[in-house]
């Protein structure tokens, strides 16, 4: 447990003894996603409101977060239009340049009225560097929380580099350069900092995604999600291109039609722009009575998917973009006790060790027979989400990050 005090052992901190950040001021900068939809960030922002920080934050509207300005737990929440979800580098360069001009204009209003000492900027995309760079000449710093790696994500995207992919690695270089104190989201990122960005290794703190254990909690088993079946394989994320459920609908298809099992019912829970294509593809295997999907989904029904499920996937293709990344999903099943089935990609298995079979790289036939394995051990089951809910509890919950986060800021404001 972080020596920064929190009255109780799974409770979110709500007030850090000492306040560490009293009379500072923060601007949190996220394109990605709205708050406090975005669970990492919307944790470091009440967190840093805990340290005795006064806390803006910029960040998109979204389905359910329309209001373009909230003060949420004490966290000014401002919102601002984006186009819709983008597709395609062209599309990808719409997007962002309404958001930096939305964040610039925001940034300076803010600076105007509450004002701020740092601004902590969360990529994707590497852009958000160009919005604090003029702020740099009022003795702002200037945090980069690294979310992911752009060029990999982008060559995972569209399986090529060529002309965006250089920009991608150039706009990565000069966030670096820009910025005060880098924060990692796992010891991948961090060597990334160092040694692809230059950061000096003082200055580069790994914060990791560590889920809520106040947030996340087992509820009662919802038979409904089980369709009728004996079994529910779970999983928790982006319909993406790259997020490869494409694989997982092969192994669904593997495990109903070759190997004959019709008791298992496979929900997948989560928005984004490939959700539309993958239930199409569901409906050409054959398999739509067998797989759900619920779009994004309130609190409630991730809860109850997460506490029914029996087995907890992740399908994330191994490529260079997802063995540097931590999964959230994967810290959530853990959270919830669950035992794992995942290709074996670095810091996946880094974060769920001995709670997580791994299937061979991108072969969804062997992680369909991986699944079918667990759900014929009970005991395995038990042990492995035993094990993982114990890692989270000693080792990666927000409460563990709470340290290494403050540090950063104090070393962003000791920094001339």
């Amino acid at each position: 447990m972080s020596s920064i005090a929190i009255e109780k052992e799974h409770e979110f901190p709500t007030y850090i003894e000492g306040q560490p950040l009293a009379g500072k001021k923060v601007l949190i900068i996220v394109e990605n996603l709205p708050l406090p939809f975005d669970r990492r960030v919307w944790q470091e922002a009440r967190t840093l409101k805990a340290a005795g920080a006064v806390v803006s934050v910029i960040c998109p509207t979204g389905k359910g977060f329309e209001k373009r300005y909230e003060l949420i737990d004490g966290v000014h929440i401002h919102r601002h239009p984006l186009p819709l979800d983008a597709s395609g580098a062209l599309g990808y360069l719409v997007e962002y340049g309404a958001a930096i001009f939305w964040e610039t204009v925001l940034a300076w209003k803010i600076f105007f009225t509450r004002g701020f000492d740092i601004i902590q900027g969360c990529n994707p995309p590497d852009l958000i560097y160009l919005v604090a760079l003029p702020f740099r000449l009022f003795g702002v710093k200037f945090i980069f929380d690294h979310h992911d790696i752009n060029p990999e994500l982008y060559e995972a995207k569209f399986n090529k580099k060529g002309f965006f992919w250089k920009l991608m690695v150039l706009s990565e270089k000069l966030t670096f350069k820009s910025a005060t104190v880098s924060i990692a989201t796992n010891q991948s990122y961090r060597e990334i900092a160092i040694e692809r960005g230059g950061m000096p290794a003082d200055r580069v703190f790994v914060v990791r995604s560590g889920p809520d254990l106040s947030r996340l909690k087992l509820v009662p088993p919802v038979e409904h999600w089980k369709k009728g079946r004996e079994y529910l394989i779970g999983y928790v994320g982006v319909m993406g291109d790259q997020e490869g459920i494409d694989l997982l609908i092969d192994a669904a298809h593997h495990i109903v039609f070759d190997m004959g099992r019709q008791d298992i019912q496979f929900c997948l829970v989560g928005g984004g722009p490939s959700l539309a294509s993958l239930k199409a593809l569901t409906d050409e295997r054959g398999l739509s009575e067998y797989v759900t999907f619920t779009g994004r989904a309130p609190d409630k029904d991730l809860f109850e998917v997460l506490s029914t499920m029996d087995v907890g996937v992740n399908p994330d293709r191994v490529n260079p973009m997802n063995d540097k990344s931590t999964m959230n999903k994967i810290m959530e099943y853990m959270a919830l006790g669950k035992p794992i089935v995942q290709f074996d990609v670095i810091e996946g298995r880094f974060s769920a060790e001995d709670a997580s079979l791994y299937a061979k790289a991108n072969d969804p036939v062997d992680m369909a027979h991986k699944i079918v394995d667990l759900l014929a051990d009970p005991e395995a089951r038990r042990r492995m989400g035993a094990y993982g809910r114990a890692r989270v509890e000693n080792e990666l919950s927000w409460n563990h990050q709470v340290e290494p986060l403050i540090a950063a800021y104090k070393q962003a404001l000791s920094l001339e």
